[in-house]
């Protein structure tokens, strides 16, 4: 009859040891591949070594404190966006080409964009203590989607699926570098064979999106 492995009394039982043998691995590899920086301990994880289980188990617990801290930030910075959607203290108003203006603030589409911010600096605009500027290009949807991404920096799936290319127009239009690329990745993704007219107009406007996709072209065919 085929013996059982039994562990000494003063070990932890088979199952937990590979499991921390998985992990002590798992995370080996990721040192290896930069993922872990090794100049924030040096003593490097090494398979079958009881520092390995404690430097793993205290990676573990930095990522978790981590995320916690990333999801109170994120809960701080989410004030942004209750400004916008109860118009706390709005002191602009931006219309689009149809329908009602949307009330905003000057100072967070000034930090968003430098065209925002030099229009906001010109004579015309600085004299009234509220005026309206337009963004003629967007409709009302697509000025709130736009807006909210000010505010937030995200938007839910199914405004990005819808507004993407109205979104990418205006975020190289008004140099908005962090929804211009927010946009590409999302239009990337969503490229086939039913939107690729779409795609390429758009990416006439915008040069960034036309050599992104030909340079995933030219890695899927391995051109040189």
């Amino acid at each position: 009859m085929a013996s059982v492995f039994r562990p000494p009394r003063n070990t932890i039982c088979l199952g937990c040891y590979e499991g921390a043998r998985c992990m002590i691995a798992f995370l080996n590899k990721l040192e290896a591949e930069g993922v872990v920086d090794k100049s924030r301990n040096s003593n490097a994880l090494q398979p079958n070594s009881s520092k390995g289980i404690s430097n793993a188990f205290k990676w573990m617990k930095e990522m978790k404190e981590t995320e916690d801290g990333m999801s109170e930030k994120m809960g701080f910075l989410d004030g942004f966006m209750v400004a916008f959607r109860d118009e706390i203290h709005t002191d602009i108003l931006v219309k689009p080409c149809d329908g009602p203006p949307i009330p905003a603030h000057r100072a967070l589409l000034a930090i968003r964009s430098e065209v925002f911010r030099t229009m906001l600096e010109s004579d015309e605009i600085k004299a009234p203590a509220i005026d309206t500027v337009s963004l003629p290009e967007l409709n009302h949807e697509d000025l709130q989607c736009l807006l909210e991404f000010l505010y937030c920096g995200s938007l839910p799936k199914e405004k990005v699926e819808k507004h993407s290319f109205s979104l990418l127009i205006a975020a190289d239009k008004y140099n908005i570098p962090f929804l211009k690329k927010f946009c590409e990745i999302q239009i990337l993704r969503s490229l086939d064979s039913s939107n690729a007219l779409e795609v390429l107009e758009i990416s006439e406007i915008t040069r960034a999106l036309l050599k992104e996709i030909k340079d995933r072209r030219c890695g899927s065919s391995q051109c040189i």
